[in-house]
């Protein structure tokens, strides 16, 4: 069994409203108004920043369109999308869980919606290229999460049989399109909860 990772929200803290509550406290002054601008700023991850995370458009292009769309000002949303990388911090419980894995012997893989820019800056902060023995950005590929193209491509890089792939994900859309391709998922919700999953799976011991 192969077992394929998703960065944010699994092994990368994102959680949209508790950061734009954060880091837009004048526009989001807690994370019920966080989750409302998400809605406008991030679109579900399709429209504007669905072209940034599939390396269709480029920072400087996404921010003047968001501008352009929601009438907020570029340079606050410049701000925003350059607060992301400081955003993505690592979630202790799954790298534990990633080091457990590897010591049992497991081949780890990443599947991730990121744009090109967070891609490098995760590259240069983290030893993913030990944690894994390959991956696919959806900002390099030109594709994203939860389109099959994107799985195809992750199921050939990966060299393995769709069957063979486990799947860890916090979005139930991309998590209903691996298993409607024949890949084997679950819905992340906590490391803790993942390690349970693992176990019970016969991946990792109790």
């Amino acid at each position: 069994m192969k077992i394929v990772f998703d960065f944010g929200g699994v092994l990368f803290r994102w959680h949209p409203p508790s950061f734009l509550a954060r880091v837009w406290p004048h526009r989001a002054p807690d994370e019920d108004a966080g989750a409302a601008i998400a809605k406008d700023f991030f679109q579900a991850y399709t429209g504007d920043w669905g072209a940034f995370d599939q390396g269709l458009a480029d920072a400087d292009t996404t921010a003047t369109r968001i501008a352009e769309r929601t009438g907020w000002p570029r340079d606050e949303i410049v701000a925003v999308m350059n607060a992301v990388p400081q955003e993505l911090q690592l979630i202790e419980g799954t790298a534990a869980l990633i080091a457990e894995l590897k010591q049992a012997g497991h081949t780890l893989h990443f599947l991730s919606n990121m744009p090109v820019p967070y891609a490098e800056y995760l590259e240069s902060s983290h030893p993913l290229d030990e944690w894994f023995e390959s991956g696919v950005f959806s900002g390099r590929v030109k594709q994203s999460k939860p389109a099959q193209e994107i799985f195809d491509l992750a199921r050939s890089a990966f060299g393995v049989d769709a069957s063979e792939l486990l799947f860890l994900d916090d979005h139930p859309a991309n998590i209903e399109a691996a298993q409607a391709l024949g890949w084997q998922a679950w819905l992340f919700t906590t490391p803790e909860t993942a390690r349970e999953e693992l176990v019970r799976r016969g991946l990792l011991a109790a």
